[in-house]
């Protein structure tokens, strides 16, 4: 039984150390792609394919970036062009790789305080939000569906923070807690659409504005600069970008549904 024992213990301590000599990589990126099940899809096939394992830290765009500007990540995959462009002219990262697209809707209670409903243009909607007072949760966390709703503010014209504290709730959270929030408030929100497939909790909230180009949600990929952090994993870092924009998985990004809805629209440049 001893004999036994001290077997058990050398073949668990074996395998332990297999786990913790397995490469490895770390990846900064959105609560959108994390929250809405892409990685629980993506992950296993490409780690299966390169023996390369892929730790997620899941964070909004901007802090997902300033975890890569600090070199505490391999790659960042985030949704803010504007921000991915700057962050490569500025030399944090090495390109920049469009992978998918899907989109983002206005969201809001059954109620629809502000009769914005089977719209089709964002800013009327926000304006009339505005104009309605409604309660309205914003992530406030400079996510890049922050970043995005922000914008679209501006675009109307309107400067929200002088509604803060009454009808313009800021919660400082990933898009999941966000929009548990909006349910619990009956608010209207800003959301990304696979993030919205996938909530479950979603009490009287509907789609009340969607299809607006101005909606169109991009996300891309860089390595972070291996020539400003040399502990950064360069190769397996551009075999886990070179297997997102190839044609395997591309495929695998268009075929995660939830009960039959696709939730990301791979499109990435072939040769760039």
């Amino acid at each position: 039984m001893v004999k036994r024992a001290l077997l058990l213990s050398a073949i668990f301590a074996g395998i332990s150390l297999a786990q913790a000599q397995q490469p490895f990589i770390v990846v900064a990126s959105t609560t959108s792609t994390e929250q809405s099940g892409l990685f629980k899809h993506l992950l296993p096939a490409f780690e299966k394919l390169a023996g390369i394992q892929v730790r997620v830290v899941a964070l909004g765009t901007g802090q997902a970036l300033d975890l890569a500007r600090r070199g505490d990540a391999d790659v960042a995959f985030v949704h803010d062009t504007e921000l991915e462009l700057k962050f490569v002219a500025d030399g944090h990262a090495v390109g920049r790789r469009e992978v998918m697209y899907n989109d983002f809707i206005l969201i809001g209670p059954n109620s629809d305080a502000a009769r914005i409903a089977g719209g089709k243009d964002i800013v009327e909607g926000l304006r009339r939000v505005a104009a309605a007072k409604a309660a309205f949760v914003s992530r406030g966390d400079r996510s890049g569906t922050h970043a995005a709703e922000l914008r679209l503010w501006s675009i109307a014209g309107i400067d929200p923070q002088t509604g803060k504290g009454t009808w313009y709730r800021e919660t400082g959270s990933g898009m999941g807690p966000a929009l548990n929030t909006a349910s619990a408030m009956n608010a209207y929100i800003l959301a990304d659409r696979g993030t919205w497939i996938s909530f479950k909790n979603r009490g009287e909230l509907a789609i009340v504005v969607e299809g607006d180009k101005r909606l169109f949600n991009q996300y891309g990929v860089m390595l972070v600069n291996p020539a400003r952090h040399a502990h950064v994993k360069a190769e397996p870092g551009r075999r886990f970008i070179n297997w997102l924009v190839s044609p395997e998985g591309q495929k695998s990004i268009a075929a995660y549904r939830i009960e039959g809805e696709q939730l990301f629209f791979p499109n990435a440049a072939p040769g760039r």
